[in-house]
C-alpha cells in the first residue's frame, strides 16, 4: 500500500517507517499537520497513519478537513491518550481505526493489513441493492436514488455487511467481529459510532432510518417504506 506516516516524534517514525517498508508498503513521511493535510490533498494514498499531537494542527483537525473534503483515505488514528472520550472523538471525525500508545510493531502491521483488505465476494457480487439503497462494490460507491452517498472506508465495510443480508439483526459483537476480524479492545459503543455516522448519510428528513435499532439484540437495515 502507499501509505503517508505523520507522526512528529523521530525514533518512533524511523521505526514504524522501517517496519512498513519490511512488509512491502510505500512509505511517505510528514511530521505535522499541515504539510500532512497537503500532501493527502495532493496525492491518493491507500492508507494515513495520523498522529494526534502534532505541531501547528492536530490530528484531530487533520482528520476533519479531509473528511470535509470527501475523501474517503482510511485513516488510523496513533494517539498517546488512552481516555476513551479521544478516541471517541477520532472514530466521530471520521477515522477508521486507532491505535494507543505505545503499541507493538506487530498490532500496528496486523490493523495495517485489515485496513487494507478488500473483500473477495467482489467476484459474486458486485452490486447490492436494498431500496433505492444501491452499493457499487468493485467502485466502492454508494447511492440512494440518484444521490451519491459519501461514506469513509470503514463506513463501507459497515454497511456492506447490512446490505448482503437485509432484514437479518446483527449485535454488536458480531458486527465487531466481521468488521475487525479479529478480537480486541473495541466495545460496543465503537460500532454505536459507526451506525451513528451511517443514518446521518442515508437518512432521509421525514422518513423512517434504514438501519433500526432493534432492542436487546443490535441492528438491522431495512428498504424504506
Amino acid at each position: 500500500m502507499d501509505i503517508l506516516l505523520v507522526e512528529d516524534e523521530p525514533q518512533l517514525a524511523d521505526v514504524v517507517n522501517r517496519a512498513l517498508v519490511r512488509a512491502g508498503h510505500v512509505v511517505s513521511r510528514k511530521e505535522d499537520g499541515l504539510s500532512a493535510l497537503k500532501a493527502v490533498m495532493n496525492h491518493r494514498f491507500d492508507l494515513v497513519l495520523l498522529d494526534v499531537n502534532l505541531p501547528g494542527i492536530d490530528g484531530f483537525e487533520v482528520l476533519a478537513k479531509i473528511r470535509q473534503a470527501g475523501l474517503t483515505v482510511r485513516v488510523l488514528m496513533l494517539t498517546a491518550r488512552s481516555e476513551v472520550g479521544d478516541r471517541v472523538a477520532g472514530l466521530k471525525a471520521g477515522a477508521d481505526d486507532y491505535l494507543t500508545k505505545p503499541f507493538a510493531m506487530e498490532e500496528l502491521l496486523a490493523r495495517v493489513d485489515v485496513l487494507g483488505r478488500r473483500d473477495v465476494s467482489t467476484q459474486v457480487s458486485a452490486i447490492l441493492q436494498v431500496g433505492d439503497l444501491r452499493m457499487d462494490i468493485s467502485k466502492r460507491r454508494v447511492t440512494r436514488g440518484d444521490e451519491k452517498i459519501e461514506v469513509s472506508p470503514r463506513e463501507f465495510d459497515v454497511l456492506q455487511i447490512f446490505m448482503k443480508e437485509p432484514g437479518r439483526a446483527f449485535s454488536r459483537d458480531e458486527l465487531c467481529e466481521r468488521i475487525w476480524q479479529r478480537e480486541h479492545e473495541y466495545d460496543t459503543r465503537t460500532v454505536e459510532i459507526f451506525i451513528m455516522r451511517l443514518r446521518k448519510k442515508l437518512d432521509q428528513p421525514g422518513r423512517e432510518s434504514l438501519i433500526r435499532t432493534i432492542r436487546g439484540v443490535g441492528y438491522m437495515l431495512e428498504s424504506a417504506p
